[in-house]
């Protein structure tokens, strides 16, 4: 194996695809960081465990080139059959007129290049690398560029393979790990023993965040229980060290560029858990009234996005409803009790920007029943269910049984017609896994209000592929239009207004509940009914 650019990584992902033994696995990773130098391994790293950010690359951009190459259908057909694009474009690309031994692509050029592209330079810029390439190269680079490698590896058996190939602590990685930025140079600076090691003295890091159990038929004591709503937002972990502040997400991702007026509003030592909200219409409401939050779907606008602009800022302003505190300053809270936790949490407080932070408040109940009763009324748009804490609860990682439970208030369901289906990804590629459904208009129109994939058993996914590959009336693509026949019971947590799609409504967490074989199609539900159930 070549020990440095493309070619080097492209035999890497070879190996490892088809390698099933994760021993195997740890050490074809481990001979790779030996073997290749600062930063091509950094950015290698990056690749394998999902850090790897090249937004002007997209999906459409890559069928784009490919489909302006050869025939658009045979792609397509060729895509569907294969089941993955950059194995397809990959191999149908067509080889260029080049000289006889071109030279070779450095992976970090290949990086630093895509980094840096504007969507318009996108797309010369990323052909004449493919016309660089050899197929195998081809692959690994844009598996790279698309962050979807699906080899067999996850970020954590990465991160055990430099562990083992350096010879360091891997809970030590992984501690500082998202404290880091990629390449990773004072990391490998550390495994090379040519500088320190990184600590959380020194690096805003990641601490996994405790999670809770659902609760469903189970009945606690509030004695020593405490209950909080649940929120809809999304969980973070705000962290300041050594003057620098941080926002992660519940997998661990960086979000601190997409949110910069939390992030600058937090210059307080420490580290804090809560929920990502953007702000409602109004302010100062009760919890019952959502506490001043909006739905999920304002802060759908703000999720994801690298750049913010002054107009979204001020449309959609982001606050956090803390939940608890991990760290006050250098102080480590963690083994304390839930109760205890919950009084540092109150005494923090204060030192926060109000425009930012509030506390997520206690919900106070005489006993279990009554509290069954203030779950039974909370419909508010903000508002997912209940959290149920042990009071004498360490914040310990990952679930543990007893300590946490999450009571998320019933969906609502609703009939809707099949339209579309599309074959799924992973063990699921060779199935038509992905369904769009919709209902009726009162002028007789079906339109869409919802995609969904799970929910079904093996043996219901059998029953649908085969009705889709039946009934299927026209194929864009990899989409199938199917005959408007066939009812499925959508179980979905709420529903809100959207002015992207063309019913007005998007769903939140649909799933399929059932396959409503017994109701003729004319039957489902209508857009109005949907729309009265908009938070």
């Amino acid at each position: 194996m070549c020990c440095t650019g493309m070619y080097a990584f492209a035999a890497l992902l070879d190996a490892l695809i088809y390698t099933r033994s994760r021993n195997a696995k740890l050490k074809l990773i481990a001979d790779y960081l030996h073997a290749t130098p600062d930063p091509d391994r950094g950015w290698a790293m990056a690749a394998l465990t999902g850090d790897l950010d090249l937004p002007a690359v997209k999906p459409a951009l890559i069928r784009a080139l490919i489909e302006a190459r050869i025939d658009p259908i045979l792609f397509r057909m060729s895509r569907d059959y294969v089941g993955d694009t950059a194995e397809t474009v990959a191999l149908l690309w067509p080889a260029p007129d080049l000289p006889a031994d071109p030279e070779p692509l450095g992976l970090t050029d290949a990086v630093e290049r895509l980094r840096a592209l504007s969507r318009s330079d996108a797309p010369a810029a990323l052909a004449a690398m493919l016309d660089r390439l050899d197929a195998e190269e081809r692959f690994a680079l844009l598996k790279m560029a698309t962050g979807s490698l699906r080899i067999g590896v996850s970020a954590r058996l990465a991160k055990t393979a430099l562990a083992q190939a350096f010879a360091l602590d891997v809970e030590a990685v992984e501690e500082v790990w998202h404290g880091i930025h990629a390449p990773y140079p004072t990391l490998f600076a550390w495994a090379a023993g040519t500088g320190e090691q990184p600590t959380p003295d020194n690096v805003p890091v990641f601490r996994p965040f405790m999670l809770a159990h659902p609760l469903e038929d189970l009945r606690v004591d509030l004695q020593e229980y405490a209950a909080e709503w649940k929120w809809d937002g999304i969980r973070v972990q705000i962290v300041h060290v050594a003057g620098e502040t941080r926002l992660y997400s519940r997998t661990g991702d960086d979000v601190t560029g997409s949110f910069p007026e939390v992030a600058s509003a937090f210059s307080t030592p420490g580290a804090v858990d809560g929920e990502l909200l953007v702000k409602g219409a109004f302010q100062g409401g009760t919890l019952e009234e959502g506490g001043g939050a909006a739905s999920f779907n304002a802060l759908q606008q703000r999720l994801g996005r690298k750049q913010v602009s002054a107009k979204m800022l001020a449309d959609y302003p982001a606050f956090v409803r803390l939940y608890d505190i991990l760290f006050d300053g250098a102080e480590d809270l963690r083994a304390l009790p839930w109760t205890d936790r919950r009084a540092r949490l109150e005494a923090f407080m204060p030192r926060l920007d109000s425009e930012r932070f509030d506390l997520s408040q206690v919900v106070e109940a005489e006993d279990f029943t009554a509290l069954e009763a203030i779950r039974a009324g909370a419909r508010d748009a903000a508002i997912e269910g209940m959290m149920l804490k042990r009071r004498d609860s360490p914040y310990v990682t990952g679930r543990r049984a007893g300590l946490w439970y999450k009571w998320k208030r019933d969906p609502l369901t609703a009939d809707c017609v099949m339209m579309y289906a599309q074959r799924g990804n992973g063990r699921r590629s060779s199935w038509y896994s992905d369904y769009t459904f919709g209902c009726w208009t009162d002028d007789g129109e079906l339109l869409p209000v919802g995609k969904a994939y799970q929910g079904i058993t093996d043996e219901e996914l059998k029953q649908l592929d085969r009705f889709v590959r039946n009934h299927t009336l026209n194929r864009f693509g990899p989409v199938r239009e199917v005959e408007k026949t066939l009812v499925l019971e959508i179980a979905f947590d709420s529903i809100h207004a959207s002015s992207r799609h063309k019913s007005g409504l998007a769903m939140r967490f649909p799933r399929i509940a059932r396959i409503r074989t017994d109701k003729p199609a004319a039957e489902a539900d209508r857009i109005d009914v949907l729309k009265r159930l908009v938070t």
